[in-house]
């Protein structure tokens, strides 16, 4: 009978059907992740169509200021074209006729114009937006130094920063004089750059505020300038970890305009597809711990219930076995009485302490053993005497013990019949024909009793499930023998008992190990 050989199929079928839950569930939880993740990819693949479309449109929009600006600037090259020639085409009788490069010159009603001699002083401007009346008109008769202390040269300095973004055009008006044409953009200009720069900024602000978009990093591929992001911990310094970092979620999405260039749009996973992706494992998690709570309560509920059953049927024996011995010892006393046979009262008297020894073991299991410090040779001495004469001729029994005391806390009484259950299932192993060797030898710490045989051995994934209750190799064992001498040992005695070395064929030994008595 073999309990718990079934025991270790059921444990392991309920592992195999844990296994496929859990796989089961990893499966779905996977399957969903991948739905999730496929919709945000879809979203940033369609935000960036978006960014395709809005780019085209600020780089149309720059093509266009650009063509605009090189007709302004041609614009001013026939204004400077027409005003060299009114300068220059002076005849001795007056008749020379300027009136179309006048008309040139009175067509730029939208170009800023601001003329500066070759001190730096205005001349005159054009197309500014406000009265720009002569100031040497207003005071004929002040310095250049006083003019500027009254007027300011806000002018000039507006003229210096006009030449920073237009070169200027230098031409002399009659010899030896010289005047300088700083202009700027029209207003026609102005007005399509702030609108480049509202379309770029409202970009920047959709793309920051578009809080359902996962975080994205919009890279030019030759540069590799950040255009945009929406993340808002973005950090410039350090934008080739971020990208990095984003590479490693998601390949990024290629936005080509079909003309050489192209951007990157690299897209990280959100942080509800980050928890969900997560969540399986800490629900698993989650659940394994408070299985395996419940499994130490119920243990320790178990155990508790063993013991009692334990302790119970321990009593119940010791108490069974009473009665028929105090009968036994009557009816030994009537046969000597009568006279009987000697040597038959004499062994009768042997079995009835015996039984008595057996029945002192259950009523210790079951109330409690008392440890005494005493020389754990004694104890092993009295046991393998007593079964020596017990053991077949054909079993060679050899006793090994020390010359010097080794004390350890114990109950003889137990610690015996640990002993002789071992050695009766070794012999059991050898079938009643090989060897037996019991040894004593102490440590510091530990007082070790090794009982080795030449049996039929132990395999390895055994070693500890044959202390199991319900685990036998007999067709008729209950396989409570070996788990009675654990419970005896590492219950009542703080000790291990275990299997120390065996080979199949070969023999067994088993080490039964006792705290020393310190």
């Amino acid at each position: 009978m073999n309990l718990y050989s079934n025991k270790q199929k059921w444990k392991i079928a309920l592992l195999i059907f844990a296994l496929l839950v859990v796989g089961a569930s990893l499966f779905v939880s996977n399957r969903i992740v991948s739905k999730v993740a496929q919709r945000e990819k879809a979203k940033a693949t369609q935000w960036a169509g978006t960014i395709k479309k809005r780019i085209e449109l600020v780089k149309l929009t720059n093509n266009t200021f650009s063509e605009l600006r090189e007709k302004e600037r041609e614009k001013m090259q026939l204004w400077i074209d027409a005003t060299k020639e009114v300068s220059a085409a002076t005849s001795l009788d007056g008749s020379q006729n300027y009136d179309f490069p006048l008309r040139i010159i009175g067509q730029n009603k939208d170009i800023p114009v601001i003329v500066l001699d070759d001190e730096r002083f205005v001349s005159g401007s054009r197309n500014l937006g406000f009265d720009t009346t002569d100031i040497r008109a207003i005071y004929p008769d002040a310095s250049k130094a006083k003019l500027f202390e009254i007027f300011d040269d806000s002018l000039v300095v507006l003229a210096d920063e006009w030449e920073k973004e237009n070169p200027p055009f230098r031409i002399e008006i009659y010899e030896g004089l010289f005047m300088t044409y700083a202009y700027t953009d029209s207003k026609e200009l102005v007005r399509l750059e702030n609108e480049r720069d509202s379309l770029i900024q409202a970009f920047n602000s959709d793309l920051i505020n578009n809080k359902g978009l996962v975080p994205v990093l919009l890279v030019d591929s030759k540069t590799e300038e950040v255009i945009g992001t929406n993340i808002e911990q973005f950090d410039a310094e350090n934008s080739t970890s971020q990208i990095d970092d984003l590479k490693s979620q998601n390949p990024p999405i290629t936005i080509d305009f079909n003309n050489g260039e192209k951007n990157f749009l690299y897209y990280g996973n959100s942080p509800e597809l980050k928890q969900l992706q997560y969540f399986p494992y800490i629900q698993f998690i989650v659940i394994g711990l408070f299985a395996f709570i419940g499994y130490l309560i119920f243990s320790t509920y178990r155990k508790a219930e063993q013991n009692q059953v334990w302790a119970g049927m321990a009593k119940e024996t010791a108490h069974q076995l009473g009665t028929p011995l105090s009968s036994l010892m009557a009816w030994i006393q009537l046969l000597e009485a009568q006279g009987a046979d000697e040597m038959a009262t004499t062994e009768m008297h042997k079995d009835i302490v015996r039984l008595e020894k057996v029945t002192d073991r259950f009523s210790k299991i079951g109330s409690g053993a008392k440890l005494d410090s005493i020389d754990m040779s004694d104890t092993v001495r009295n046991i393998t005497t007593y079964l020596r004469p017990r053991i077949s001729d054909k079993v060679e029994f050899t006793v090994e013990l020390p010359d010097i005391a080794i004390n350890a806390k114990h109950n003889a009484s137990l610690i015996e019949w640990v002993i002789e259950n071992i050695c009766k299932n070794a012999v059991d192993a050898m079938e009643a024909e090989g060897k037996l060797h019991v040894s004593l030898q102490g440590s510091p710490e530990w007082v070790h009793i090794d009982i080795k045989d030449s049996g039929k051995g132990i395999p390895s994934n055994q070693f500890k499930t044959i202390f199991s209750p319900g685990f036998s190799t007999k067709k008729r064992g209950w396989g409570l023998g070996l788990s009675l001498v654990k419970r005896i040992v590492k219950e009542y005695h703080k000790g291990k008992v275990f299997v120390l070395e065996s080979q199949i064929g070969k023999g067994t030994t088993f080490r039964i190990s006792i705290p020393a008595d310190s």
